[in-house]
């Protein structure tokens, strides 16, 4: 199974802060908002993610995350997402990584408490279909 993170949008709710970086980079304790949901898909097994963002300070990302080995990743894989085009558009632009793989996606400002290793198990024994959790 493979990783999407979703660290797109323009974050305007949270100007003037995104005035100067996008959302997924601003600290949240003490590590950047994206470090979260990149450790939540590594601690469920998935060695293989492809980041989705977009703007003007998409270059970040790659000089923050490099190739994902900090986190023990294979790779770490980008894709950039012109404009405002949402969860589905940026979806769409995961489907030629994906290879017709499944694939469990997360958005870059979620931070999640406990671990999805179950779901990403159910869903995996799944013939059809999604899960969300």
């Amino acid at each position: 199974m493979k990783g999407v993170v979703l660290a797109g949008g323009t974050g305007s709710r949270l100007n003037p802060l995104t005035r100067v970086t996008n959302k997924h980079l601003l600290p949240v304790y003490d590590r950047p908002m994206v470090y979260y949901p990149i450790q939540t898909l590594v601690n469920a097994g998935i060695e293989e993610i492809l980041l989705v963002t977009g703007g003007k300070n998409s270059g970040d990302f790659l000089r923050l995350l490099g190739n994902g080995r900090e986190f023990g990743l294979k790779h770490l894989n980008y894709t950039y997402q012109e404009g405002e085009g949402g969860i589905a558009d940026a979806l769409g632009l995961a489907e030629y990584w994906a290879s017709g793989e499944p694939i469990c996606v997360i958005l870059g400002d979620n931070i999640i408490e406990n671990n999805i290793c179950d779901a990403v198990e159910k869903y995996k024994k799944q013939k059809q279909g999604a899960k969300s959790c």
